[in-house]
């Protein structure tokens, strides 16, 4: 994970300190890794786009901080590719997600790629059938299904 990452995770959690250090259970400082002068300029950084604050020597999120951190810990639905190795590729799967949306983009043809898909063109793939109910819903749910067409071929895709 990054240190922006660590820092604002740390943060998110009530934990332990030392002279004002937070340190794990044992007692070790958490970012003993790291060098003073990165920590420092990641926390100005970081208080700049007013996700952090210091008062009295105790770092704290924002509430904007704390909305950050919840919006990167609620990631998309990870899926298992149940497709055997060498299984037809007879479906074509073609989309325009908007730009808007280039996070679940990004998500959805990296599950394309899981699932054996072949690119044909950057919105035009093709692979073995039929997708995943599970993953199907998902998307549905996540608001793609209108920008999401399939088509079955009648013969499968041989490259």
């Amino acid at each position: 994970m990054s240190l922006i990452g660590d820092i604002l995770e740390e943060l998110m959690e009530k934990s332990l300190s030392y002279k004002g250090a937070r340190v794990n259970l044992f007692g070790v400082p958490k970012f003993k890794n790291r060098s003073y002068d990165s920590i420092s300029s990641t926390l100005y950084r970081l208080r700049k786009k007013s996700l952090v604050e210091n008062s009295s020597k105790q770092w704290y999120l924002t509430p904007t901080g704390r909305e950050y951190v919840k919006k990167k810990t609620n990631t998309l639905k990870y899926f298992l590719n149940n497709f055997p190795k060498n299984a037809p590729k007879n479906l074509m799967v073609m989309f325009d997600i908007p730009e808007i949306k280039k996070a679940e983009r990004e998500w959805f043809r990296w599950h394309l790629k899981k699932f054996q898909y072949l690119m044909i063109q950057k919105s035009v793939w093709i692979g073995p059938s039929p997708l995943p109910k599970e993953f199907m819903d998902y998307i549905k749910e996540i608001g793609l299904k209108e920008s999401v067409k399939t088509f079955k071929l009648s013969k499968g895709y041989k490259k």
